[in-house]
């Protein structure tokens, strides 16, 4: 396998990884510079050039993939008689540089409603390195003449048309997915709400709308749903940044995208601070 299609493997796995490649050789040396190596939780693919180079480079590369906000790091091996490695001696004569590449598991957000709103929303998430779930329960919302605007996406993007009951995809979205909540139905909104408060692991719940609805919304949630002030505390609205005002489908949807991003740093900052702690956070039921 080629690591292009093994870095391609770990992204569709949502694995985090480290892509170790060989950057510099002075002398003789067991790979030429540019040999790559991909390194997973349990398998690896390519080389750069085994023994204790590929060994040491493979413990490393897992150490890094174990810690928040993991950065990129080279590593240097004389390989001479006089130096006994973790894995053992190898005196080819030269020395190597290996720069380790950490490839971590990106963000991934799911937007329930490809309205006006929501389409603006996709244009500009799809232009960031994310997983990006479109779901909505009206077919012509989805089509592919209406999704082509996002055709050159950076992003990964999965369509989910659900006529019945949009409220399941939540179940299938990766840990820590962000939810935002925008469909054209108040009472599609509402029941996306209260599935998405009993749904273990997701990120952020953004939903759309104005105050007097949320205050039906919270009351709702209460009565009905037997949710407690701190669930219902986790669904943020209105959503977007505060002092944006306009009410055009783009000016709401740039808005919400830049408190989604802060939300993003807000995020890797907590892991960065306790790796632990987000973990555990992470895996608690609603």
């Amino acid at each position: 396998m080629s690591w292009v299609a093994a870095v391609a493997r770990l992204r569709a796995r949502r694995e985090p990884g480290v892509l170790v490649t060989v950057a510099a050789v002075r002398g003789h040396a067991p790979r030429r510079a540019g040999a790559k190596l991909v390194v997973g939780r349990t398998e690896t693919w390519g080389s750069i050039g085994g023994g204790n180079i590929e060994a040491v480079a493979i413990d490393r590369a897992r150490e890094l993939s174990g810690t928040a906000g993991p950065e990129p790091e080279m590593m240097e091996f004389a390989l001479n008689d006089k130096v006994t490695g973790r894995h053992g001696v190898q005196c080819c004569g030269g020395s190597v540089t290996v720069l380790l590449e950490p490839l971590p598991v990106v963000q991934a957000v799911a937007v329930f409603g490809i309205g006006h709103v929501g389409l603006e929303l996709a244009r500009i998430l799809a232009r960031h390195d994310l997983d990006l779930h479109l779901t909505d329960s009206r077919p012509g919302m989805l089509t592919g003449e209406r999704l082509g605007v996002l055709a050159d996406a950076v992003a990964q993007i999965h369509v989910h048309h659900t006529p019945l009951l949009p409220e399941e995809v939540l179940s299938e979205l990766p840990p820590g997915a962000h939810v935002l909540i925008m469909t054209h139905d108040h009472a599609e909104d509402a029941a996306l709400c209260d599935a998405a408060l009993r749904t273990s692991g997701l990120g952020s719940i953004g939903l759309i709308g104005s105050s007097a609805k949320w205050a039906r919304f919270r009351q709702r949630l209460a009565a009905e749903g037997g949710h407690d002030a701190a669930a219902i505390a986790r669904i943020k609205t209105p959503i977007g940044t505060a002092g944006i005002t306009g009410k055009e489908p783009a000016t709401i949807a740039v808005s919400v995208a830049a408190d989604l991003l802060r939300t993003f740093e807000q995020t890797v900052l907590q892991e960065v601070s306790d790796p632990v702690d987000a973990e555990l956070r992470l895996r608690a039921p609603a």
